[in-house]
């Protein structure tokens, strides 16, 4: 395989980044030891610019193009963007009901599939106290106030982060100086 280019990020599935390399975990390296490098990253990922840079920190996120994205999204070198969880509030959720059925007549039914909640159906007539028929297909009775239902939820933050694997992302800190268009 051909030198790396300086700067040139790969995966690597090893635990440690193999020599003339680093992970990239976000460290602060020294100028004065890595001319080159800066000299390519400057301060985009962080450090003061005068005695030290840091190199990109992959740790939890993934890598996107930078430029114009087709959906119009502008993306910069070095942002950070998105969150690992996310809590939705109401306002983000699609528009729907949780409207509830329910009639006197009579059950007539054991499944809630195409019924509503029906009388009865605590006692099969036989001395039996399990939910034998407790909902009623033939009659679609009332629709209760949406006050019926009671709140769902926790409003806990859910994992929002894509199927992913742990790998190492490794830099170059030495190899061939990437000469422009």
């Amino acid at each position: 395989m051909s030198a790396p280019f300086v700067a040139e990020i790969r995966i690597f599935a090893g635990n440690f980044a193999p020599t003339g390399w680093a992970q990239c975990n976000g460290q602060l390296l020294p100028i004065s030891q890595n001319t080159a490098l800066f000299s390519l990253l400057g301060t985009t990922y962080g450090g003061d610019g005068k005695s030290t840079f840091a190199l990109p920190d992959l740790q939890g996120a993934a890598p996107i193009q930078q430029g114009q994205a087709a959906s119009g999204s502008q993306y910069f070198l070095g942002e950070m963007s998105g969150v690992q969880s996310v809590t939705l509030i109401s306002t983000e959720m699609p528009l729907h009901t949780h409207n509830i059925g329910a009639t006197q007549t009579a059950a007539n039914a054991a499944s809630p599939v195409g019924g509503v909640m029906a009388f009865g159906g605590w006692n099969d007539g036989q001395g039996g106290s399990g939910p034998v028929n407790s909902y009623n297909t033939t009659n679609p009775g009332a629709t209760l106030s949406p006050l019926a239902a009671a709140m769902a939820g926790s409003s806990f933050p859910h994992n929002n982060m894509m199927p992913s694997m742990g790998l190492t992302f490794i830099i170059a800190l030495q190899g061939i100086f990437p000469a422009r268009p």
